[in-house]
């Protein structure tokens, strides 16, 4: 049996999919008076998303936890449509995403950093953790992002992603000329 390496199933991946917290963010939740919640998100992942739009890749979310913070960031990501929230038994709303995406499991990368996310790993072609992901969670890993959750990790695989489709260059053009349809 062949192996095939990292480039060749990403050059497969037809749908990103990833957790939020500890993903997303840098896994702290900032609880304000009243219990407002804050949450704290890098640009560069915001930007990571609009390199997907320009090329017309989709991206979905899947978060264990209920949050308008994490509502209202993917509202301006255009991603509402897409985010499925408030439960950790996360294999039903992948299987919607699925569904809804007519993929298989083979063309789906999912990036996660915790236990919840675990089922999912196993299930698609290229399970990603975080760099900062919990030990059990990398052993499940094809790719461990040397960026941190928070901190540019979602860039670092869409780059990856695009880069093995000879999409990226594409999506940078479209952003520089300012062509993206959104």
């Amino acid at each position: 049996m062949v192996t095939k390496t990292l480039v060749q199933l990403l050059a497969e991946i037809k749908l990103i999919i990833a957790d939020v917290d500890g993903v997303f963010t840098d896994g702290f939740l900032y609880i304000g008076e009243g219990g407002s919640e804050y949450k704290r998100f890098h640009v560069w992942d915001g930007a990571g998303i609009a390199l997907l739009k320009a090329v017309n890749f989709p991206m979905a979310v899947i978060s264990g936890r209920e949050s308008v913070a994490t509502t209202s960031r993917m509202h301006e990501l255009g991603l509402t449509d897409y985010l499925y929230q408030g439960n950790l038994a996360k294999l039903e709303p992948y299987r919607q995403i699925k569904q809804k995406f007519q993929v298989t499991d083979a063309e789906i990368v999912f990036i996660g950093d915790d236990f919840a996310d675990i089922p999912v790993m196993r299930k698609v072609g290229v399970g990603v953790a975080v760099a900062n992901a919990l030990p059990e969670v990398k052993q499940y890993a094809k790719y461990i992002t040397k960026a941190a959750g928070g901190q540019g990790a979602i860039r670092e695989v869409i780059e990856l992603v695009l880069k093995a489709q000879n999409k990226y260059e594409t999506a940078v053009q479209i952003l520089i000329r300012g062509k993206n349809k959104d």
